[in-house]
């Protein structure tokens, strides 16, 4: 099944970002070819541009507060495994304490680093870490793997707490919904949202050898999916066939 996620507000908008840029930076740093760690040292720059959000850390340590609360509920519940919920519970605070103690946004001591911030000045321009351009980091390019590798890790260091209380709160997100096979008549598809409940995220799963591209809306009051197929050149076009999907609603 094909996964797509639909975020009901900036904040986990955000979040969804990272933990996009952090999947692909562990993907890029455990290879071995050099332009694999160039691309990773733009993610890391990537990673420090969405998480200057002024609000992002008290955001996340909010939802953890808030996921750890409702955990707190369950304990005495007959059918509830204490040593399960004590795991889990375990997990947030873990990674909420890692967050808290973080000085200043995530990656902001790499800001105080000379040489990368020479290079993040130049990765955005077309060809601009040429070797005339930066001798220095083309110098750190011919390094070994496992050298370079290491510089990578260090600096990734001041990343980590916030990549772990992601993958934590996240996790608690998609675990919240409830997967429901639905169907979307001519490929449309609108559900009105119950009042008194804050959904935070829509995921929708379809069989991939349908083709289809899902086009999702939605607010606190109403979702909209839309199933479309691409055509020869691309371009999306209603499909107009019945469709049946899987849907879950995260709180």
């Amino acid at each position: 099944m094909v996964l797509y996620e639909y975020p009901f507000n900036e904040g986990i908008r955000t979040m969804l970002r990272l933990e996009h840029l952090f999947d692909r930076l562990g993907q890029l740093v455990a290879r071995d070819a050099a332009v694999d760690h160039h691309f990773a040292l733009a993610t890391i720059f990537e990673i420090m541009d969405v998480a200057s959000r002024a609000d992002l850390k008290s955001d996340v340590l909010k939802e953890m507060d808030r996921h750890r609360a409702q955990l707190q509920g369950f304990r005495g519940h007959p059918g509830i495994s204490e040593a399960a919920l004590d795991g889990v519970i375990g997990r947030i605070e873990h990674a909420y304490n890692g967050l808290n103690q973080l000085q200043g946004k995530a990656g902001q001591a790499l800001a105080a680093n000379d040489w990368l911030m020479s290079v993040r000045s130049r990765i955005n321009i077309p060809g601009g870490t040429c070797e005339f351009d930066l001798p220095a980091y083309y110098a750190w390019q011919q390094l070994s793997a496992e050298r370079r590798r290491a510089d990578l890790n260090g600096w990734m260091t001041t990343l980590t707490p916030l990549a772990e209380a992601l993958q934590v709160l996240l996790g608690l997100l998609r675990d919240s919904g409830t997967p429901q096979r639905m169907v979307a008549p001519a490929g449309q598809y609108q559900q009105s949202l119950p009042q008194g409940k804050t959904y935070q995220l829509l995921r929708v799963r379809i069989p991939p050898d349908t083709g289809l591209v899902p086009e999702i809306s939605g607010h606190r009051l109403m979702v909209s999916i839309r199933f479309m197929r691409p055509d020869a050149e691309g371009r999306l076009r209603s499909c107009g066939e019945d469709t049946a999907f899987e849907l879950s609603l995260c709180l």
